[in-house]
């Protein structure tokens, strides 16, 4: 049995690329949640529901203000530099990168600004929460180091540097932030929330310096030819994405930011942990898309649909089997998951059984909107994703006021399986590529 994977392996390079790639994501990202939940664990067992709801609350209006700063430029930086990188035109790839990082870096420090000034009416008018304010004027700090860690990140990954893409992504911010924050904590005895965001801070920033360093190893090879390119072009990209980028991001925090609005925020809190928590169902998709996005713009560049359709094919079956396990064990166990976090938390056994349904979903239709974004169906994506936005904000409003946060995670659950079919479905009938899975159904 051995020898016969062995020998699939030898003859697919592509398939043994995917493996060991997604592999090596797997076992990252496995000690980057462990150090994640320690971070969650300790934050939560000390403060509370309540202290965890606002650090929530700053990470979710952080990371939609981040989309804005990106620009769609992180994503469009994975296809431009996979693409040139495949044909070794790293000269072309480094001009493409430093060009876009002159537009991120003045439009992030535009927003950092803004963001630090307009926090008073943000916690007022947005939340009703006067006392969010210094926590969002203390998150703004993070802003201009997070979204160029995230740039950094995806230009790593797309010269398939796995190990460094997930170290920066998913260890190295949570483990600084682990460290400091037990620091502060402990040895220093300031034992409020505000140190976790400052632990967080400085995490996120000597991950970006590091990411710097990696990234301008990877540019210091000087293969090709150097192309001029207009920033029009570029951004006839990424804009498509950034639209696409700032919808996934609505629709995947709505449900949050409305909890926040319109309900206390220890339920902030209870619900943030089952989402983490659900996330976990579609972990193996994660650690596929690792290496499957750039696999998937080199395949289009070379106009290779049939590599395409066997690495996505591939890729399914894995997530499938790994993903199943744990959605049955949320559905017949929620509220002792839930209840790891502290009594509390058991509350939320429900809405962590919704989640865990759409992101099953999610992993069982395969890398989707990776597909469409590398094979210049972006806009297509943009379009599908505006429906499931408009529909799960359409049921926030009706059933968080009314249901809390089991009404948010139903919405949740719904606009993810609405998008993750409508993709998959628009796959098959225009490449004629089934990437999902069941094992009643693979044809």
């Amino acid at each position: 049995m051995i020898n016969k994977i062995k020998t699939k392996l030898s003859e697919d390079i592509h398939l043994k690329e995917l493996i060991q790639g997604s592999l090596t994501f797997f076992i990252l990202r496995i000690v980057g949640m462990i150090i994640g939940y320690a971070f969650t664990l300790i934050v939560t067992r000390n403060l509370g529901a309540s202290a965890w709801g606002i650090f929530a609350l700053c990470l979710t209006v952080l990371q939609i203000i981040s989309v804005i700063g990106k620009l769609g430029l992180d994503t469009a930086l994975l296809k431009f530099i996979a693409q040139y990188n495949a044909q070794r035109k790293i000269k072309m790839a480094k001009y493409i990168y430093f060009k876009s990082i002159i537009i991120i870096v003045s439009l992030s420090f535009l927003l950092s600004i803004s963001f630090y000034y307009l926090s008073s009416l943000l916690a007022e008018r947005v939340f009703g929460k006067p006392h969010l304010a210094s926590y969002f004027k203390l998150i703004s700090f993070t802003l201009i180091p997070f979204v160029l860690l995230s740039i950094n990140s995806e230009s790593l990954r797309a010269f398939k540097k796995i190990k460094e893409y997930t170290t920066l992504q998913n260890i190295l911010p949570f483990l600084c932030t682990f460290i400091f924050f037990s620091i502060f904590f402990y040895i220093l005895d300031i034992k409020n929330i505000k140190v976790a965001i400052i632990a967080y801070i400085l995490g996120i920033s000597i991950s970006f310096f590091i990411s710097f360093l990696l990234l301008n190893k990877e540019f210091s090879n000087k293969n090709g030819e150097l192309e001029k390119i207009s920033l029009r072009q570029i951004l006839s990209v990424s804009f498509p994405m950034f639209l696409s980028s700032s919808l996934f991001m609505v629709m995947s925090w709505t449900d949050t930011i409305m909890l926040g609005m319109w309900r206390p925020e220890e339920e902030v809190g209870i619900y943030n942990v089952a989402v983490r928590l659900s996330m976990i169902t579609s972990f193996t998709l994660g650690a596929i898309n690792s290496i499957a996005a750039p696999k998937f713009a080199e395949f289009w560049g070379k106009r290779n649909l049939e590599g395409l359709k066997r690495i996505a094919q591939q890729s399914t079956k894995l997530i499938f089997w790994t993903s199943a396990p744990i959605l049955v064990l949320y559905i017949l166990f929620p509220k002792f998951f839930m209840g790891i976090f502290g009594e509390e938390f058991r509350k939320g056994a429900s809405a962590l059984v919704f989640l865990t349904i759409g992101q099953f979903v999610n992993a069982a239709c395969g890398s989707v909107g990776y597909i469409l974004q590398m094979t210049e169906k972006h806009k297509i994506f943009q379009n599908i994703l505006l429906i499931a936005t408009l529909i799960n904000l359409i049921l926030n409003i009706f059933l968080i006021p009314k249901y809390g946060l089991n009404g948010g995670a139903f919405s949740n659950m719904v606009s993810m399986i609405i998008w993750k079919v409508a993709c998959w479905l628009y796959i098959r009938f225009i490449y004629r590529i089934n990437t999902a899975y069941l094992p009643i159904y693979w044809r």
